[in-house]
């Protein structure tokens, strides 16, 4: 009885339904007890589809994680796109792990992930663009060498989230919210005045 359920259930979702029922219930996981934790059949329990069912879109657990990871650099590329200068790609970076902790844990762990995958890389390759172009575009941007400013406001951003989602910020902040500290900190380090009509940098 409870696999005739099942099917039914299965034949009920469109395909991109079911897709997203078990990145839903993936995320849910993830948050709560970390990558480590998951499995196709508690997924398809949670999800209320057949076992098979994610095992059919995602073929197994690596598979699942690499498709997350996918969604997740495609929201963060959104995210990144939507804001207009440098610094406030740093506050959108910021934001985005404080929304998406799941996501954030897991597109950053190469080992848990098929990194060949096409639309993971698609999906890299289009964050990576927005960031580099936020770089390129910063007032007083060093154009002679835009990969390593592009390692150094990556490395302040991420740096900033992943401390942030440790709890290791909470004395730091002293109560202020993540993404105005975060403005407070890049301005203090790259220039205050950055923004898409330009600005003045920071001198050594």
């Amino acid at each position: 009885m409870t696999s005739e359920r099942t099917d039914r259930t299965d034949r009920t979702y469109h395909h991109g339904d079911l897709r997203r029922a078990v990145l839903a219930a993936a995320e849910e996981v993830i948050r709560a007890e970390g990558p480590q934790a998951l499995s196709l059949r508690d997924l398809a329990r949670r999800a209320g589809v057949s076992h098979a069912a994610p095992a059919h879109h995602f073929k197994d657990r690596t598979g699942l994680l690499t498709a997350f990871a996918a969604e997740g650099w495609q929201l963060f590329a959104d995210a990144l796109q939507a804001a207009p200068d440098l610094r406030e790609r740093g506050v959108a970076y910021v934001r985005f792990a404080r929304e998406h902790p799941a996501h954030f844990q897991v597109m950053f762990q190469p080992a848990l992930l098929r990194t060949d995958d096409p639309a993971l890389r698609a999906a890299t390759a289009t964050a990576g663009e927005a960031l580099r172009a936020g770089v390129a575009g910063a007032p007083g941007a060093d154009a002679t060498q835009p990969r390593l400013a592009g390692v150094a406001a990556w490395s302040l951003a991420h740096g900033f989230a992943s401390l942030l989602l440790s709890d290791n910020l909470d004395d730091a902040l002293e109560g202020r919210a993540p993404e105005d500290a975060f403005r407070e900190l890049a301005g203090l380090l790259f220039g205050r005045e950055g923004g898409p009509e330009g600005g003045r940098t920071v001198e050594p």
